[in-house]
C-alpha cells in the first residue's frame, strides 16, 4: 500500500512536532507522499505546503474562542474546500480536538478516510463527545494506553502507539552527572520544584509550595532545592516570590529552564500536574503532585471530571502510585509531612524508580514510526484490533 497524498492539520507546536515525526516516517516508507494542510516549522521542513500560519488554531479560553469564531469557521470551511479538492487518500487532525474532530466529521461525510491523532480527555470529563468522535473518524491514535481501553470500551477503532516523550529520554540515566551539570553537592539530598509553566499556576501554588519548602528545610537543613522556570515570565515571577522567604535563599536555586536536568539531579520531585508528572515519571523519580484552582473551577471539576485521579502517572497505571494533594489537602503542612516522609524513605523511592522505569518501557514503542504503521493500515483498511499496533501489549481487544 503506498500513500501519495496525506492532509494534515496541527493546533498547536506539540502537534508540530508530533506531526513532523509522523510525516518523516510516512516519508521513508512512502517515497514522493506530499502533505498539505496546517502545521508549523518542523512540518514544513518535512515538505508540507500549510496553507494557515500554525498559530491559527491557537485560540485558549472561551472568551478568546467566542471572539475568534468566525474566523475559525471560515478556516475549516476553507480547509474542508481544499481537501476535497485536493483529495488525500487520508486526513489527520493533530490535536487541536475542538477544530479539528468538526473537520474531520465534514471530510469523512464527503467519503474521505480520516484518523484523528493525541486523544481529547473524553476519559476524564465530556464523555458524551465519544459518540461524535465514532462518527468523525476511521481511526483514533493515542499516546497512553488507558486510553485506547476507553476507545475499545466504546467500539472506536483505535491504536496505541506509544508516547513521543517516552521515546526521547532515555530507559537510563545519571543522577551524578546531573547534579554536577547544575552544581548542585552530589550527597545532600534534592528536590525538584516545578510550580506550573502557567501564571495562574505560580498564583495558586506558588506560595504554598514556598512555606512547605520552608518546612522541609527545617528538617533537612542540608536539603537542595531546584526550581526550574518554564519562561523568562515565570522565572521573574518566581524570583519575585522567592525575595519573601529570604531564609531559603542558601538552599533553593531558581534555574532558567532545564526542569529535566533538575527531575533527573533529584530525590523527589514537587509539581503541580500535567505533562511534568509525565516527565518526572520518564526520569524515574519519586513524586508528589499537589494542585490548586480557583474555587468555583474546583466545585465544577469535581461534578465534571470523571477519573479517580488527576496524575497521567497514576492513570496509566490505574492505581495510586503517586500521591495527590488536592485543593484544600494541598497545605503546606501536609505536602512537607509527605515529602518528608518521601525523602526519609530510600527503599520506597527506589521501589518506584523502578516501577516508572518499567511504566517508561511500555510506553517506549517509536511512537512515530507506529502512527505511521496505523496511518497505512488505515488507508489500505486494514483493522486496527491487532496486538502489534493496538491496545497494550500483551492483550487482545476484541470488537
Amino acid at each position: 500500500m503506498t500513500l501519495e497524498r496525506v492532509y494534515l492539520v496541527a493546533g498547536e507546536l506539540s502537534g508540530d512536532i508530533l506531526g513532523a515525526g509522523l510525516m518523516r516516517e510516512l516519508s521513508a516508507h512512502h517515497p514522493g507522499v506530499e502533505f498539505r494542510g496546517i502545521g508549523g516549522p518542523r512540518m514544513e521542513a518535512q515538505g508540507l505546503a500549510s496553507r494557515f500560519p500554525l498559530e491559527t488554531l491557537s485560540v485558549m479560553g472561551l472568551v478568546e474562542v467566542v471572539k475568534h469564531l468566525p474566523e475559525l469557521i471560515r478556516v475549516r470551511r476553507t480547509l474542508r474546500a481544499d481537501a476535497l479538492i485536493w483529495q488525500p487518500d487520508i486526513m489527520i487532525g493533530i490535536d487541536a480536538p475542538d477544530f479539528n474532530i468538526g473537520l474531520e466529521k465534514q471530510l469523512r461525510d464527503a467519503g474521505l478516510t480520516t484518523a484523528h491523532y493525541v486523544s481529547p480527555s473524553v476519559w476524564a470529563w465530556r464523555q458524551g463527545r465519544v459518540k461524535k468522535i465514532a462518527k468523525a473518524v476511521d481511526g483514533m491514535l493515542t499516546l497512553l494506553p488507558f486510553e485506547a481501553d476507553f476507545y475499545h470500551r466504546h467500539h472506536v477503532p483505535v491504536a496505541f502507539v506509544g508516547h513521543p516523550l517516552a521515546d526521547e529520554l532515555p530507559l537510563e540515566n545519571d543522577r551524578d552527572a546531573a547534579r554536577r551539570e547544575l552544581g548542585l553537592v552530589a550527597n545532600s539530598p534534592v528536590l525538584a520544584l516545578l510550580p506550573g509553566s502557567r501564571g495562574n499556576e505560580i498564583r495558586f501554588m506558588g506560595a504554598t509550595f514556598l512555606d512547605a519548602v520552608t518546612l522541609l528545610c527545617q528538617r533537612h537543613p542540608g536539603l537542595q532545592v531546584v526550581i526550574p522556570a518554564a519562561t523568562a515570565q515565570r522565572h521573574q515571577e518566581l524570583r519575585e516570590l522567592l525575595a519573601g522567604y529570604p531564609a531559603l535563599a542558601q538552599q533553593v536555586t531558581l534555574l532558567d529552564g532545564q526542569a529535566r536536568e533538575a527531575m533527573v539531579a533529584s530525590d523527589a520531585v514537587l509539581l503541580t500536574s500535567g505533562t511534568a508528572a509525565l516527565e518526572a515519571m520518564l526520569c524515574h523519580r519519586a513524586m508528589l503532585v499537589a494542585y490548586k484552582m480557583a474555587p468555583a473551577t474546583h466545585w465544577l471539576a469535581k461534578r465534571l471530571v470523571k477519573t479517580q485521579w488527576i496524575s497521567l502517572p497514576n492513570l496509566i497505571a490505574q492505581e495510586s502510585v503517586v500521591p495527590e494533594l488536592i485543593q484544600d489537602a494541598a497545605t503546606p503542612e501536609a505536602i512537607a509531612g509527605q515529602l518528608d516522609q518521601l525523602l526519609a524513605d530510600e527503599t520506597t523511592r527506589h521501589a518506584l524508580e523502578k516501577r516508572f522505569a518499567r511504566m517508561h518501557q511500555s510506553l517506549q514503542r517509536n511512537a512515530s514510526q507506529r502512527a505511521a504503521q496505523v496511518i497505512t493500515a488505515l488507508v489500505a483498511g486494514d483493522p486496527l484490533d491487532n496486538d502489534e499496533i493496538a491496545g497494550q501489549e500483551g492483550r487482545h481487544h476484541g470488537r
